[in-house]
């Protein structure tokens, strides 16, 4: 018999939207209805990609032009594309991933100002033309994601120190994104309660899957 591949989700969005609590909480889900799940993320997910996400996340915010920190990017994202994501995929699971591809264009592109063809540039040699097959875009007003991120004590707060017209920009990138790519993406309120983003998080997921609802 042959395996049914699995499907690629990926939560996208600025800091403090709660994606990674959102990827637990989904696989938690997508579990209880007897699919697989791995959950993952960027930049990292594969023991190479690690080691890159110690260059990327922490230290000064300019300790990186925005040249190398997007090659260094799409290094990790390749790596993790083929040690992790494929072969799960090729199981049958479902990933769900912690930011991909789109991250690239909102925070090296419109955040830094690399122009978004140098980054498509790139893309297609690092990864081709792969995509997820759905891409929750997960929304918070700019300040209120930014006061999230300092009482979670992550300690990966590079990013975070960038200031706030950057995180502006990144956010309508992400908004912009969506509206590009409407036929992958899926804009959720993230302002709501956890309970309330899991419960819009699911029913997209069930809506673009055709998910049996559960019993």
């Amino acid at each position: 018999m042959t395996r049914k591949p699995g499907r690629f989700i990926t939560f996208e969005g600025g800091e403090g939207t709660g994606k990674s609590t959102q990827a637990r909480l989904l696989s938690k889900a997508l579990e209880a209805r007897g699919i697989a799940c791995v959950v993952t993320r960027e930049p990292g997910g594969s023991p190479g990609a690690e080691e890159i996400r110690n260059l990327l996340v922490k230290g000064e915010p300019g300790r990186w032009d925005v040249l190398p920190e997007t090659l260094m990017l799409y290094a990790a994202r390749a790596d993790h594309l083929e040690r992790t994501i494929k072969p799960a995929l090729a199981e049958g699971r479902w990933v769900i991933s912690d930011r991909f591809s789109d991250s690239s264009y909102a925070y090296q592109g419109a955040g830094r100002g690399l122009n978004r063809e140098t980054v498509r540039r790139i893309e297609a040699i690092a990864i081709g033309d792969f995509k997820p097959d759905l891409t929750l875009v997960l929304d918070l007003p700019t300040d209120t994601g930014l006061r999230r991120t300092k009482t979670r004590g992550s300690g990966d707060t590079r990013f975070e120190q960038f200031d706030a017209p950057f995180h502006e920009r990144m956010r309508k990138a992400f908004l912009d994104i969506a509206r590009r790519a409407a036929d992958r993406c899926v804009v959720i309120d993230a302002g709501k309660n956890e309970a309330e983003v899991a419960e819009a998080v699911l029913a997209a997921v069930v809506k673009r899957f055709s998910l049996k609802k559960k019993a």
